[in-house]
């Protein structure tokens, strides 16, 4: 599903930082991947290159076939919309819209009519266990139900692959358990693909595949 290669990443501000030196990823169909290692070691940087976000200064990602480093903005655009979901650990969600509404802003984005877009998040509320919080405001919803929201958001337009930065970063042990668990059952029930930025070792340890990002080297 995912082949990232050689990806190099360097930042010059006061000094000149290389976060990536010709890092290899390979990802296959479905699996849980985590990538770990210390804060400022360029995990952020690697999910961001490989979720389009940033772009690498050499190297390739090639996501189902295609080299999205090849792209045009406009073309780029559309491949994340279609193909890419996203969990942050703040959850961005638009406070002066509901959680349905949230929900259904990428798909509108889309193109998929405002009805197709309702009832595919309400079938992932329900998938979520949040339906009855639907017509709720982000700021009167709990952080595992915000969560839950920027999850089912993240798979409003059946994305190939889910990228999560520190999901469960601001969630107590137990939700941050329960979102941990969620990711498998999704996996088994819309054989979603997800690579996971964690600090969370028993999570990491429990992924298909844990890589290890060291002095801008990756390992498995």
């Amino acid at each position: 599903m995912i082949n990232a290669q050689n990806i190099s990443k360097t930042f010059t501000q006061n000094n000149k930082l290389t976060v990536l030196n010709n890092i290899q990823l390979k990802v296959n169909d479905a699996e849980i991947v985590a990538i770990v290692g210390a804060s400022g070691a360029g995990k952020t940087t690697l999910l961001n290159i490989i979720g389009t976000l940033e772009k690498p200064d050499s190297g390739n990602v090639i996501i189902d076939g295609v080299d999205v480093t090849k792209l045009n903005d406009k073309e780029l655009s559309k491949f994340r919309n279609q193909n890419l979901g996203f969990i942050f650990q703040f959850h961005h969600l638009l406070p002066e819209f509901t959680a349905i509404e949230n929900i259904c802003l990428p798909a509108l984005i889309n193109n998929i009519s405002k009805k197709e877009a309702e009832n595919k998040a309400i079938y992932l509320m329900d998938l979520l266990n949040i339906t009855q919080r639907k017509n709720s405001k982000p700021n009167t919803l709990s952080g595992g139900e915000q969560q839950r929201v920027a999850v089912a958001r993240a798979l409003i337009n059946n994305p190939k692959v889910i990228l999560a930065d520190e999901p469960s970063g601001n969630l107590d042990s137990v939700h941050a358990e329960q979102l941990h668990s969620l990711f498998f059952e999704l996996r088994k029930q819309l054989n979603q693909t997800f690579i996971i930025v964690t600090h969370n070792e028993n999570f990491a340890n429990s992924a298909d595949k844990k890589y290890t990002i060291k002095d801008g080297e990756i390992s498995i």
